[in-house]
């Protein structure tokens, strides 16, 4: 079972409307169709708001540490409630797929990602659950870290946004860890129709 999804982003108004907060705005928008009330705890370093699925509680954690350091925030409230790594789900942003693709996997490296990086090292695992956000390739010689930091064409970011939605039609299945059937629909264009 999912007992906790972090999304993943930077903290501040300079950042909200970035690539990189791809997991921030996956969490918002999951957090405000279950009417989550957020609330900043200091002691995780986070964002962190409850939200009932079916009969189970799912906690939502938005780190805010900065990206490179979302994984003490998210050591810290694992430690805390006792959540196991695979009983979490990390919603990141992805260079490798463009945007309006969302793909679920278990375990993997951090294929550069700062924060994968920082939570497998804290966690001392890699062995949890990512959504991926797909995100695109910033085009020509323009730097990963300027492309991720920057604003989606209006175009994109309703790409992103609108491959969330079949996510969350499937939340409780992803709560239960049904990931095969998840998986099978979200994988497969022509199931979503």
């Amino acid at each position: 079972m999912i007992k906790l999804i972090v999304g993943l982003g930077n903290p501040g108004r300079q950042y909200e409307k970035t690539r990189h907060n791809a997991g921030f705005w996956f969490l918002e928008g999951l957090g405000n169709s279950f009417s989550a009330s957020w609330s900043f705890e200091s002691r995780f370093e986070g964002e962190v708001g409850n939200i009932l699925v079916a009969t189970d509680k799912v906690m939502l954690l938005k780190p805010q540490a900065f990206m490179n350091l979302s994984g003490r925030s998210v050591g810290k409230l694992c430690r805390y409630y006792k959540i196991e790594v695979e009983e979490m789900l990390v919603v990141h942003d992805e260079l490798d797929f463009d945007p309006g693709i969302v793909r679920l996997k278990k375990s993997g490296g951090h294929a550069g990602h700062n924060g994968l990086r920082d939570i497998i090292a804290n966690l001392g695992s890699k062995d949890f659950y990512r959504l991926r956000v797909g995100i695109g390739r910033p085009p020509g010689q323009q730097k990963v870290a300027d492309y991720v930091l920057s604003e989606p064409s209006s175009e994109d970011k309703n790409k992103i946004l609108n491959s969330f939605v079949p996510v969350y039609s499937e939340i409780k299945s992803i709560v239960e860890a049904d990931f095969e059937k998840v998986m099978s629909k979200l994988h497969d264009p022509g199931a979503l129709q």
